[in-house]
């Protein structure tokens, strides 16, 4: 019991840290997003392993519902179509998958968003970098440096971390908040499910 309290216990401090130190850097980020989608622009989201998991929850959260019944929010997660995926990395490498799919489909004023718990995934640092010289708003969510995706993003948050699984529980996180956010700025928040 004692190993698992530990567990929670350091999860917490990091979350409580994330509060204290980025709630600012969160909330600028969420209202740039939220005037993205109001003004009609697409959010599209990147990541590798456990990162890819999380574009895809982020994604279902705007494109269903989070805590408001409202209507769709148009977002994608680019690490679900395995033909592309596959096809992209057999002719051009796996460090190409995202940038491809941005090339494609990102236009001026879209947001693309990064995750990344080491800040420095070659496929997403370069998909943020195409995305960036496109026009579109960028958005990483790393680990404790950023990285080299930093340098890429016009709002990085940065989980004051080096554990992989405690990064990740952070993105969770500030993914909610961030939803939240969206939801309750641009629709009237009366309708909660």
């Amino acid at each position: 019991m004692s190993r698992i309290k530990t567990w929670l216990d350091e999860s917490a401090r990091i979350i409580n840290e994330l509060a204290d130190t980025q709630s600012e850097l969160i909330a600028q980020t969420a209202d740039r997003i939220a005037q993205a989608l109001s003004e009609g622009h697409r959010v599209y989201l990147m990541g590798n392993g456990g990162s890819a998991a999380d574009a895809q929850h982020i994604a279902s959260e705007l494109i269903n519902r989070f805590l408001l019944d409202r209507g769709p929010l148009p977002a994608l997660s680019l690490t679900t179509n395995g033909s592309v995926l596959t096809s992209v990395a057999n002719d051009y490498g796996f460090p190409e998958i995202f940038a491809k799919q941005i090339a494609a489909l990102v236009r001026e004023g879209d947001v693309a968003w990064g995750l990344s718990t080491s800040g420095n995934s070659p496929n997403v640092v370069s998909a943020l970098r195409l995305a960036r010289e496109m026009g579109a708003v960028t958005v990483g969510l790393c680990g404790k440096t950023g990285g080299a995706m930093k340098e890429h993003c016009d709002f990085c948050i940065c989980v004051q971390s080096d554990s992989a699984p405690f990064i990740q529980e952070a993105h969770s996180v500030v993914g909610h908040a961030i939803c939240d956010y969206i939801e309750q700025t641009i629709f009237d928040g009366s309708h909660y499910i």
